[in-house]
């Protein structure tokens, strides 16, 4: 895990900002005790002020940019989010991946368009033909070679905190955010028995929701909707099973617990894999949720693991990736077929996306008003509280 001091970056908008355009009082009442608090205020689903607001005071901390995986040799380049927040993955000739503003030190220009990826021995840029080395280093500078007084060693690419927790790609574009250690306390003896780094994706699902990207969280948070609309998911995880962990972190969850004669998360309870080895008996016979806030929701299962990447689009819209990873001896036998797994949550995301776009639209009234929090959403509280606090600058 790398550790990259504060003082070595600038000064920027995340420590700056001051705190967000929403109604006092709503957010008074949103962190008042629980079972006395209300939801965020509607302000912060619908208004384009609040999501700006996030994009610069929340978004610009830590966040999960994707899989090491998805960068596997050295050359592949990824660009991820845009504008301020704008991010170049490179894997190096060290195999080290490394985080670059995506600007080139020239002009500006994105040296990736968001979402598109390369495999080069060097970074260039498509506008003047600016190239860097892969750690960031000018490579050439067209034209510049007989400029007298122009450095290239001080032209290199801006290069972020990033940190490879578990296969997981962070990055802290602000350089303000707290040590990635703290972000993720307590975590490590929950997350490292599944080995999500050794596991292998081996299908994904592209999704964009109609909704705020905080609606999808909360969801994402309880049970209490689970008997209404996901059947299915109800006769294998009783929804009023497990309980929620106290995490000294920013990040967030609760598990539940699979019926007996059930293997794993799938239509019949059956798995198509194998258990993933080393998990204790309760890890077998349950399924832990995490919200790795802001962006990262993390379901670990006794035979795979599931992740909900968010990207936030608009105040009302947000793209979701879903990836699923399997022990190696599960994905690299013959005729392996994802697909227990798979469809399973293909239908109980399609089932949590018109709920979450139907909250959406109802939110968008101008009546809609914060409502209570009921007994079995005290995971909702966690997830509201932690960001009725960023709200205020806490």
């Amino acid at each position: 895990m790398d550790h990259f001091p504060a003082a070595d970056y600038p000064d920027c908008m995340f420590k700056q900002i001051g705190p967000a355009p929403v109604p006092a009082d709503d957010l008074a009442a949103a962190l008042a005790p629980f079972g006395h608090s209300r939801m965020l205020p509607r302000e912060a689903y619908v208004d384009p002020a609040v999501f700006a607001w996030e994009q610069q005071a929340i978004f610009s901390g830590w966040t999960c940019v994707g899989h090491a995986a998805d960068l596997e040799t050295p050359g592949a380049q990824r660009a991820v989010g845009s504008g301020a927040n704008g991010v170049l993955l490179v894997r190096g000739e060290d195999n080290r991946v490394r985080a670059f503003a995506n600007a080139c030190r020239h002009r500006g220009h994105e040296l990736l368009s968001c979402g598109a990826s390369a495999k080069r021995r060097s970074i260039v840029c498509p506008y003047h033909a600016w190239s860097y080395r892969l750690d960031g280093s000018v490579r050439n500078a067209p034209g510049f070679k007989d400029v007298d007084g122009f450095d290239p060693g001080g032209f290199g690419l801006v290069e972020l905190r990033l940190v490879d927790w578990h296969g997981w790609l962070f990055v802290d574009p602000s350089g303000q955010d707290a040590d990635f250690a703290t972000h993720v306390a307590g975590l490590e003896e929950v997350v490292s028995p599944y080995r999500p780094e050794d596991l292998t994706i081996v299908a994904r699902h592209s999704y964009e929701l109609a909704a705020n990207w905080k609606i999808i969280a909360e969801n994402y948070q309880e049970c209490y909707h689970c008997s209404s609309i996901h059947p299915e998911l109800s006769r294998i995880s009783p929804p009023t099973s497990g309980e929620n962990l106290e995490l000294p972190g920013a990040w967030m969850g609760g598990w539940m617990s699979i019926i007996d004669g059930a293997e794993t998360m799938s239509l019949d309870g059956r798995s198509g894999g194998v258990a993933i080895a080393g998990l204790s008996e309760h890890e077998l016979r349950t399924v832990m949720y995490l919200v790795g806030y802001p962006n990262l929701l993390v379901s670990l299962h006794p035979d795979y693991v599931m992740t909900h990447l968010m990207t936030p689009l608009a105040v009302d819209r947000t793209h979701v990736e879903c990836a699923w990873a399997f022990p190696r001896e599960a994905a690299e036998r013959p005729g392996f077929d994802p697909a227990y797994a798979v469809d399973f949550w293909d239908l109980t995301n399609r089932q949590d996306w018109a709920a979450c776009e139907s909250v959406q639209r109802g939110l968008s009234s101008p009546h809609a008003r914060p409502g209570p929090l009921a007994p079995d959403e005290d995971g909702v509280y966690q997830f509201v509280t932690r960001v009725a606090r960023a709200y205020q600058g806490a």
